[in-house]
């Protein structure tokens, strides 16, 4: 597809576009569609043959090779590692006789958190570049193309095209401002207030908690992050989504944009958790441990989160995807968003009279489970 001046083309992966190119179209925001990671994804074999996940980034360049805009893009063929539960409707357009997989994932891999989807150096190529989409997803047989967690600014130019947005709950934290932990926990009922000091005075008794980032992280660091990831991929999804090597190249890439937290029993560790800084959040992303003990999930996932974020000056901690233990702890419910296109018209309308009546339901959730907060009320 080509204009006089634009070319909208689908490349073999995000690591054959230039870095610089690529990151001055993401902005340094949000560390999941940069370069770094998005490319440290496909040299580890995180994603790529074998995987379900075929990197098919789909970007505009000017004649000059240029690169105006860009979709971090994969062909999927299955649904494993999006957080945006789309099984039944796999199995409605398989029963009608159609093929749902292949199908074109808009997305950071394996990472639901809010971000820029539609990666642009001016809005109006907006329409250009998801028009290239749904021409990827014609020519190429695929069912349809699904833009998962849309930062809410761009919502607006995926419906303008004609895609339907879907919408669901995450819990976040924010920083109204705070001081320390005890400045937020003023903020809390009482019961509330003394129920996080016991549980925090719990999970780190005996324990020693590091939070290590940049050049502080080593290998060894990484080997013992390694098996908590595994105990827990195994439980959750049945085998992990991201390789050993992934976890060295985003510390050798982008480690000045982590944060690891380790627990430690003496000279051992026992649990880890790992986060990444953008420009205005913490992002919690993974968790594991090779010892039960009561609380420490909550501790170095959320008040440990709570504590880098207040230290750091950021506005948000976003601890991942589900979770409704979160509420009672200081994060609240907000609306994420998605956005989804069809390419048969039948299967279109109903999946998009679906996703009417399901917005409705989560509307109405959000507004309950708002009202749950352990907030003092009044203020």
């Amino acid at each position: 597809m080509s204009g006089d001046e634009l070319t909208v083309r689908i490349a073999s992966s995000v690591g054959a576009f230039d870095a610089r190119q690529w990151d001055a179209l993401g902005g340094c925001d949000n560390p999941f569609v940069s370069h770094a990671f998005l490319a440290a994804m496909e040299d580890s074999g995180s994603v790529g043959p074998g995987t379900g996940w075929e990197p098919a980034p789909i970007a505009i360049t000017a004649d000059d090779g240029t690169l105006l805009a860009a979709l971090p893009a994969y062909a999927k063929g299955h649904s494993q590692g999006e957080y945006v539960f789309d099984h039944s409707w796999a199995d409605a357009w398989h029963r009608a006789g159609g093929r749902y997989y292949p199908k074109l994932q808009i997305a950071a891999p394996f990472t639901p958190a809010t971000g820029p989807r539609l990666l642009l150096t001016d809005p109006a190529l907006a329409p250009h570049l998801l028009k290239g989409a749904e021409a990827v997803c014609l020519r190429n047989g695929l069912s349809g193309a699904h833009a998962t967690f849309i930062e809410p600014a761009q919502l607006a130019l995926f419906e303008a095209a004609g895609w339907m947005p879907r919408s669901d709950i995450q819990f976040h934290w924010f920083n109204r401002g705070y001081a320390s932990f005890d400045d937020f926990l003023g903020a809390l009922s009482s019961r509330k207030r003394k129920d996080l000091r016991k549980e925090r005075a719990a999970a780190t008794e005996g324990l020693t908690i590091r939070h290590l980032t940049g050049s502080d992280i080593r290998e060894e660091h990484w080997d013992a992050f390694w098996v908590f990831y595994q105990d827990t991929g195994a439980r959750k999804w049945g085998s992990p989504y991201l390789t050993r090597e992934a976890f060295s190249l985003l510390g050798e890439r982008m480690g000045e944009r982590i944060v690891l937290i380790l627990a430690y029993d003496g000279a051992q560790p026992i649990a880890g958790a790992l986060n990444f800084a953008g420009r205005d959040a913490l992002y919690g992303r993974y968790w594991g441990c090779t010892r039960e003990v009561r609380f420490l999930h909550f501790e170095l996932c959320y008040y440990q989160a709570i504590d880098i974020a207040i230290a750091r000056g950021l506005a948000r901690v976003e601890a991942g995807a589900q979770g409704g233990h979160k509420l009672a702890r200081g994060y609240e419910p907000v609306q994420t968003w998605s956005a989804h296109w069809i390419a048969d018209p039948g299967f279109r309308a109903a999946v998009a009279d679906f996703l009417g009546r399901e917005r409705a339901g989560v509307a109405s959730d959000q507004l309950y489970l708002g009202s749950r907060t352990p907030f003092r009320k009044g203020e």
